[in-house]
């Protein structure tokens, strides 16, 4: 095997690796002389098959095969004498022109990690922001609890129903006279006012009573999601079973027991220790930021042009999702567009923050244990369907790159938490609004530190586009997470969801149940009678 360097510039690097006909030709031979013991052919005893005649039967399917293995084989040799740490996956392609019998020409191009010089970690200074749970917080977030979990009683038959009241509704739905699928419930139970039937629906009930018989007109929304209703007039017959009014609901003992607790200081308790949790959780986030902020201030070196494409891709598309969402998406979209550069300088921050955390955690020797990168795997490969796990299992356990994927997060994680305790840590009490202040705040570091980096003469747009924010998040808890070399990896095939393509929820989708248009309104408490299904619109996801 003969080795040529075709180009070095910066991280990257290409070779032509030049293997002779002779050395495939020899491979062939061993690979034909291990296979010939298997072979059966007629008029010979097992295992006298002639090598000759094993390779005139088998040739073309041993060449491709120990060619593959050739490569595969020459790569990794190649790798290991020049002492390379590719960035992403080499790219290798096999010359045209080769044909049997002829030298085998392979083209092999790659990015390589760059030499970063091991940080100092001492002395990092960081402020941590505390914020105590008082009395008055858990008691608002009792009340709300027990907002949610209103219980009702039965009201005179006289009672007309009102805003907040609860009826209990049977109800037939038609269209030009015709009943329609879905459009039929029993025993249903509305709340007057909860915004949980499509526009129209719910107001047309105020004031009816016990027993009243009521003909409530509609128009389904032309975003509905079945097609054969969408913006067509309906009519439901509604027939009122019962009007219900609500129950103060006191934060007792027995109020508690409800909700599968021992007891009312039980559930004061778990709801402290939640608050406790959340608000510890934006401590960290607040924290890691002034860290992140302080590595990337201290250090600048190039990094591989593969992975600041791969990390602007996903911030890309996560902009775009975002843009997809707004009143007016083609606007968003197209503020996003003008500012692509400061995108592209954000997603080489993220990754050069990446390669320093790699590079501090490898120093100081941080380590994932294989009992975590265990679980890992195994909590990564619930998001499958359970005939698939194994083989997600398998591909996580036969590709470094993929592993180095799954393992990226916790190990970022870990080397993170590894510098707190480096650090010289200043603790000072806020409240919950300075902290979320303080985090937003620190949301725009990332790009206008990129900004200033590479464009101190440009002014920071004074308007944003609504869906920018998801640059300097890189996940659900706003964490300006670096690129921590999960761009090398590819990941595999049928995932899951991935943030359900971020589809947008349809503003008005139910024929007799609209989804909360707000979180407020998606109360985790509420949930929808199960005989009134077809009638529901699926709730809208999250962000």
């Amino acid at each position: 095997m003969q080795i040529t360097e075709t180009a070095n510039e910066g991280l990257k690097r290409a070779y032509l690796i030049t293997i002779p006909a002779s050395e495939i030709d020899d491979r062939i031979k061993a690979e034909v002389k291990r296979i010939a013991p298997q072979v059966r052919m007629p008029g010979f005893r097992p295992g006298k098959v002639p090598a000759n005649l094993v390779r005139k039967m088998h040739g073309e399917q041993l060449h491709a095969q120990v060619v593959n293995d050739t490569i595969q084989s020459s790569v990794d040799e190649l790798m290991k004498d020049k002492g390379l740490r590719p960035a992403m996956q080499p790219t290798v392609a096999l010359k045209d022109g080769y044909d049997q019998g002829k030298d085998a020409e392979i083209d092999v191009s790659l990015e390589i990690l760059p030499e970063i010089d091991t940080p100092d970690v001492d002395g990092i200074k960081l402020e941590r922001l505390v914020v105590p749970v008082d009395q008055s917080a858990i008691d608002e977030t009792l009340q709300r609890i027990a907002d949610q979990n209103k219980t009702y009683k039965d009201a005179a038959k006289t009672k007309k129903a009102a805003d907040g009241d609860q009826v209990i509704i049977d109800f037939v739905g038609s269209i030009d006279g015709v009943e329609f699928e879905g459009g039929k419930a029993e025993d249903a139970p509305l709340v007057i006012g909860s915004g949980t039937f499509i526009p129209g629906f719910e107001d047309q009930l105020k004031g009816v009573k016990t027993g009243d018989e009521k003909t409530v007109k509609v128009t389904f929304p032309e975003e509905y999601q079945a097609d054969h209703l969408a913006g067509k007039d309906a009519e439901f017959a509604v027939t009122v079973k019962a009007v219900k009014t609500p129950e103060d609901s006191e934060i007792d003992d027995d109020f508690a027991k409800n909700l599968g607790l021992e007891s009312a200081d039980k559930l004061r308790e778990l709801v402290k220790a939640q608050m406790e949790q959340e608000t510890a959780g934006l401590t960290r986030t607040q924290m890691k930021r002034q860290l992140l902020d302080a590595l990337a201030a201290g250090h600048d070196f190039a990094v591989p042009e593969g992975m600041v494409d791969a990390e602007f891709e996903q911030i890309w598309q996560q902009l775009m999702q975002e843009a997809s969402r707004e009143e007016d998406s083609e606007a968003a979209v197209k503020e996003i567009e003008s500012e692509r550069d400061d995108y592209r300088r954000i997603a080489e921050r993220r990754v050069r923050l990446g390669l320093l955390l790699s590079e501090i955690g490898q120093a100081n020797g941080v380590q994932i244990s294989s009992q975590e990168m265990s679980m890992l795997m195994q909590q990564a490969a619930q998001q499958y369907r359970p005939e698939d796990r194994e083989r997600f299992m398998q591909f996580i356990q036969n590709e470094p790159m993929a592993a180095a994927q799954l393992r990226a997060p916790l190990y970022e994680d870990k080397v993170v938490d590894f510098l707190f305790e480096k650090a010289e840590i200043e603790e000072r009490e806020v409240t919950r609004e300075e902290l979320e202040a303080a985090i937003e705040a620190e949301e725009s570091t990332e790009a206008e530190a990129a900004k200033a980096k590479k464009a101190p003469a440009k002014k920071a747009a004074a308007k944003k586009a609504p869906a920018k924010k998801a640059a300097a998040k890189s996940d659900d808890k706003a964490d300006d997470k670096p690129a921590a070399k999960k761009a090398p990896a590819k990941k595999p095939a049928a995932k899951k969801d991935d943030a359900s393509a971020e589809k947008k929820p349809a503003a008005k989708k139910a024929p007799a149940k609209k989804a909360a248009a707000s979180d407020e309104k998606k109360a985790p408490a509420k949930k929808p009678a199960a005989k009134k299904a077809p009638a529901k619109k699926p709730a809208a996801k999250k962000d």
